[in-house]
């Protein structure tokens, strides 16, 4: 079982920690049955402070360096130094081979440890010229979700530790089983790490928003050749104007929120499926395989056929 370590110390806040064991400690249930999940174990040098509450670790920070994947959640106070045993603790479980994600401001852990310098890392924007100027050999980018570097993952703050405990998800159990878990979370299937961190209205679209209905309307429709055009006309009004509201609500373009949901349905089809490049290309109205390739490598970073025998070899390991 691929153990989940939660480093603590100090004094936390309780969303980011919140996050982590809904995530990573309620297995999903496939017919009745639980599926194959994750060990959470929180870990800490004695109690710890969570918002108002005083919590026991169940473990000591030793306990790091033998855990799969070690999640620092976000410290309540960042004018402090990081405590120097949980420093110690999550870079000598990187050193022994552990992947490492912070939440929010979780990442002064991470920077204090060494573990962003020469990385691409990020945490909430109201703190990363903060995070920049104690570390400046890290590459800070205010602009995303989060981070992914392979052994070492930062997330901004609040609902972007939520997508990045979902990639990590993805990354693990494919996109299908994260999509799974995002249900239940009811939050979108996912949000790509390089979207925009502020958006001035909320990126959720649910209930009886015409933009909830268009999209449930898309999602039935990706195996067809839809435009911007086709979208518009169906929510009655003109491209201009579904191109601003679209971006306004979602964050995105029309056209990339639609090719995202392409690449995610292509995902599912190359974890579940033995269709080929191709026939997944035409499932996924992407067209041809060399459409699809050039896309998928694109958004994921992996071309198709490399997803899919990564994918297969996880799961049979």
């Amino acid at each position: 079982m691929h153990t989940v370590a939660v480093a603590t110390a100090g004094h936390l806040l309780h969303f980011e920690l919140g996050v982590a064991y809904e995530i990573f400690g309620n297995p999903p249930r496939e017919g009745g049955k639980a599926l194959d999940w994750y060990d959470v174990l929180l870990c800490g040098p004695g109690p710890i402070q969570v918002g108002p509450f005083m919590v026991e670790p169940e473990y000591g920070l030793e306990r790091l360096v033998s855990a799969d994947t070690v999640i620092v959640p976000a410290c309540a106070d960042v004018d402090e130094p990081p405590p120097a045993e949980l420093v110690d603790a999550v870079r000598a479980a990187h050193e022994a081979g552990a992947r490492i994600a912070s939440l929010c401001t979780g990442a002064f852990v991470l920077g204090a440890a060494g573990l962003l310098d020469g990385r691409r890392a990020t945490t909430h924007w109201a703190h990363t010229a903060e995070l920049s100027a104690r570390h400046p050999l890290a590459v800070i980018d205010q602009d995303v979700l989060y981070t992914d570097n392979g052994s070492v993952l930062t997330s901004a703050g609040k609902a972007a530790a939520v997508d990045l405990c979902l990639h990590l998800v993805n990354l693990d159990h494919g996109a299908g089983i994260a999509n799974f878990v995002a249900r239940r979370l009811v939050m979108p299937p996912h949000r790509a790490g390089g979207q925009a961190q502020f958006v001035s209205t909320p990126v959720q679209v649910t209930g009886d928003h015409k933009l909830a209905h268009l999209q449930e309307w898309v999602q039935e429709r990706l195996d067809q050749p839809l435009t911007v055009t086709d979208l518009a006309k169906r929510a009655s009004t003109s491209p201009r104007n579904l191109g601003r509201h679209f971006r306004s609500v979602t964050g995105q373009a029309p056209i990339q929120w639609l090719l995202v949901q392409r690449v995610r349905r292509a995902q599912e089809l190359l974890e579940a499926t033995d269709q080929s490049i191709e026939a997944v290309a035409v499932a996924t109205g992407m067209g041809t395989a060399t459409t699809l390739r050039r896309q998928f490598k694109r958004i994921v970073g992996v071309p198709p056929d490399t997803y899919r025998r990564s994918f297969r070899s996880t799961r049979s390991a």
